[in-house]
């Protein structure tokens, strides 16, 4: 089911290449001494944080066939000043894949600080028939450890150099970052049981006449990994994000060894983006 298993990629936006020869080259050849960490842009730290977004995708194979839904909520944490939980829940159902190969897994990280870092990453996974993990990641910012287990036993306590994201987090986070068209900048992500150098590059604007939002501008962001992550992952992907403040991700497209996939956003809530109103999901026809 390899079309199942990158379902689950571009919905983890972290998709780079790494079975490419081409993405292996252009990783080998970047000088990371010459690029600069993201730093997120305060002002829009109060939309891209509101605590009460919502976000939800359909997922799509070539020629518009339908193969799962992404939702995904920032929420704030009652009783924790500052500090927020990513939701995010990957599902095959309305797809047409759910009767062969059903998922549903849940993401859920929480962050703090005013670079909302993640201190605690917790995963429910269902897949298939018979495939059931619980994973937990906790994050010690402060001194550079992160605890992996998974099924109540511990895999392993990782030692990383400096600061870093989970895949959820760097998602979230370099919305926030200043885009200069032709520039990249380096946003740091823990995955593989290592601390991971991703480079975001902003690759152009693109103007779209019709989104679930509207005729909007969008900046086209490319990032480039060397690492898989929880799923494996192949070939490249672009994510379109609104030029303003509000950051909304509208479009994510990756192309696979066969056509690609499209995640298209169908529903959105944030009651900070003022220039957007909400717009609640359209009832599926039955079939």
């Amino acid at each position: 089911m390899i079309i199942v298993r990158i379902v689950l990629v571009i919905i983890l936006f972290l998709v780079g290449n790494p079975g490419s020869a081409v993405a292996g080259e252009a990783v080998a050849s970047i000088d990371y001494s010459l690029l600069r960490y993201g730093e997120i842009v305060p002002q829009l730290l109060e939309i891209g944080y509101s605590g009460k977004e919502t976000l939800v995708y359909d997922v799509s194979w070539t020629g518009g066939i339908k193969i799962g839904e992404l939702h995904l909520q920032v929420n704030v944490l009652d009783n924790h000043a500052g500090e927020y939980e990513i939701r995010a829940e990957v599902t095959t159902k309305n797809g047409a894949i759910d009767l062969l190969y059903p998922i549903e897994d849940l993401h859920v990280t929480k962050v703090r600080g005013p670079k909302r870092l993640p201190y605690h990453y917790e995963i429910w996974q269902k897949e298939g028939f018979n495939y059931r993990a619980h994973r937990v990641i906790e994050f010690d910012q402060e001194h550079g450890k992160i605890k992996y287990t998974k099924n109540n036993k511990i895999e392993g306590i990782f030692q990383v150099e400096g600061e870093t994201n989970n895949e959820f987090s760097s998602f979230f986070n370099s919305r926030l970052m200043e885009f200069a068209i032709g520039g990249r900048f380096i946003v740091p992500t823990f995955a593989d049981k290592k601390r991971n150098e991703v480079i975001v590059n902003a690759v152009a604007r693109r103007d779209f006449e019709e989104t679930l939002l509207g005729p909007v501008t969008a900046v086209e962001i490319m990032p480039i990994m060397n690492f898989k992550g929880l799923y494996d992952k192949k070939g490249d992907t672009v994510i379109w994000y609104t030029d303003d403040e509000c950051r909304v991700p509208v479009l994510i497209n990756s192309k696979i060894v066969i056509g690609s996939l499209t995640a298209e956003l169908v529903a959105y809530d944030n009651p900070a983006c003022s220039r957007y109103a909400a717009i609640e999901r359209k009832t599926e026809k039955k079939k």
